[in-house]
């Protein structure tokens, strides 16, 4: 069986209704393979009171991406999209081309007193998805499946740059890290039926396989920071 995002040049409720065959197939599914537990990052920022800030990261499929992240503690708002590329070319059937230049990724907004960056970054190296994978991630192969981390600031640069050496250093994983470490230039919303997909679409094959058990992993390995009810994207929110 493969498990792989259909092209959406499909109608999205074709799509729905073939999720909905395999849904009988949900209990019989697990995840290809166990997170790697690692350790948290030996720098980070201090959680202090302070305006809500934001972090743009990429790791494979923004679904299960926005979906770990809307279970996190003190995280506000997950957008789905698309970031290192221009305005132009950031829609679904041309991202999926690879030769653009972007990458699925997601927009986290989160409060910086109940959540830091550095605790963001371990969850996105642990269970979010595999790190060492460069230019895919599972079953979907290209660049725009990198895995990327978008800094904002030069703060956000050395503690994710720290972070990686210290994996690599510790040999946690069996391939160094392939996270690229790039500065934010931009970032455009996905169309609106990728935005909560995981949310909307629990029995969808893909989801299923591919993305449910890092939501059980995150609550299993990270349950302080375990929020079991999601952040879910409102349109208002998307548009604001």
């Amino acid at each position: 069986m493969l498990f792989f995002k259909i092209n959406w040049t499909i109608k999205l409720p074709a799509a729905l209704l073939l999720g909905l065959t395999f849904s009988l197939w949900q209990p019989l599914l697990k995840a290809a393979e166990a997170p790697t537990i690692i350790a948290a990052p030996v720098q980070d920022n201090p959680k202090i009171v302070s305006a809500l800030q934001t972090t743009v990261v990429a790791g494979g499929c923004f679904w299960g991406m926005q979906g770990v992240f809307e279970h996190v503690r003190g995280v506000h708002k997950v957008v789905a999209g698309y970031a290192g590329g221009d305005k132009d070319s950031a829609n679904y059937k041309t991202v999926s081309t690879g030769i653009t230049g972007h990458a699925e990724a997601v927009q986290i907004t989160y409060d910086p007193a109940e959540v830091s960056y550095g605790e963001l970054l371990h969850i996105f190296f642990s269970v979010a998805h595999d790190p060492t994978q460069l230019n895919r991630q599972g079953p979907d192969s290209g660049t725009q499946y990198r895995s990327d981390i978008f800094y904002t600031d030069n703060t956000q640069k050395n503690i994710a740059q720290t972070y990686i050496a210290q994996l690599n250093k510790s040999k946690v994983f069996p391939r160094d890290i392939a996270t690229r470490v790039d500065s934010f230039k931009s970032f455009y919303a996905a169309e609106d039926y990728h935005q909560n997909f995981l949310i909307h679409n629990p029995n969808y094959p893909y989801i299923v396989f591919n993305d449910l058990p890092k939501i059980e992993n995150l609550k299993r390995i990270f349950p302080k920071n375990y929020n079991a009810q999601p952040v879910m994207l409102s349109t208002v929110q998307l548009r604001s």
